[in-house]
């Protein structure tokens, strides 16, 4: 079987994997709110570390062996951050306060929907273009990406239901735009064919998302707790994260 094909397998398996995670909202609601809270401080420090491990001990080495040191990998590292910052501040602009219920779901759940399909889109792309490069690293990220959407999807079904949706719906909605992953390995598998040279773009684009998401939506989340027990798990789940990511970067 050749590369491409490899490429192929491997990309539509992960995003698939990585779409189906949007189902763990469903679990989460049959675990009690407080152990719930000990579970996402766990994920939401490992994939922070996991996040910046990829960026910028796989991601941004792998451009710089494959494209040399050149100041355009830094420009598409703030293109990714850049793109981030506005898809969130494009769901933010758009959230309103208008009290919900079952029959009329509150606005920001839609706009939420549009967010998520956008950054899982994305993501889809990102894990197609990391397979391009090597299994190897593309398996890293989809490692990556997975920490990181666990707590995600949690947090999105949540939203859904507190926006007034009701459970078999938000189920539903949530596993659809979690499909958009698929729709952006294919579009990124497709692009690489006819525009030479795509991933010289897209691998930094990647770095620059991944240390965006991790910067700024969970380390700050991580600052919220102060307490000196949660704060040494927190580290220590932190640098395990980082670790997974060299783990996986010399045995795979």
């Amino acid at each position: 079987m050749n590369h491409t094909a490899l490429v192929w397998i491997y990309s539509i398996i992960s995003v698939s994997i990585i779409s189906l995670i949007s189902l763990v909202g469903v679990i989460a609601l049959s675990i009690k709110i407080e152990r719930l809270k000990q579970i996402l401080l766990f994920l939401v420090s490992f994939s922070a570390g996991a996040l910046f491990g990829d960026a910028l001990i796989q991601l941004l080495p792998q451009s710089f062996r494959d494209y040399g040191i050149t100041v355009y990998i830094s420009y598409y590292v703030l293109a990714g951050i850049l793109f981030f910052f506005i898809a969130e501040k494009f769901i933010h602009w758009h959230h309103c306060h208008l009290h919900p219920d079952k029959t009329h779901p509150h606005p920001f759940v839609f706009m939420n929907l549009i967010g998520d399909a956008i950054h899982n889109f994305t993501d889809g792309m990102i894990i197609a273009a990391s397979y391009v490069v090597s299994i190897p690293i593309g398996i890293a990220t989809t490692i990556a990406v997975l920490l990181h959407e666990i707590p995600q999807e949690i947090g999105d079904f949540g939203v859904l239901l507190h926006g007034g949706m009701k459970t078999s719906k938000a189920v539903m909605l949530n596993f659809i735009v979690a499909l958009t992953a698929v729709l952006g390995a294919v579009f990124a598998l497709i692009l690489n064919e006819y525009v030479a040279g795509i991933n010289m773009f897209m691998i930094p684009f990647a770095a620059g998302g991944f240390i965006y998401i991790a910067g700024s939506d969970l380390i700050p989340e991580l600052h919220k707790e102060v307490e000196m027990k949660k704060s040494f798990i927190q580290l220590a789940s932190f640098v395990l994260g980082i670790l997974l990511i060299v783990v996986s970067l010399k045995f795979s």
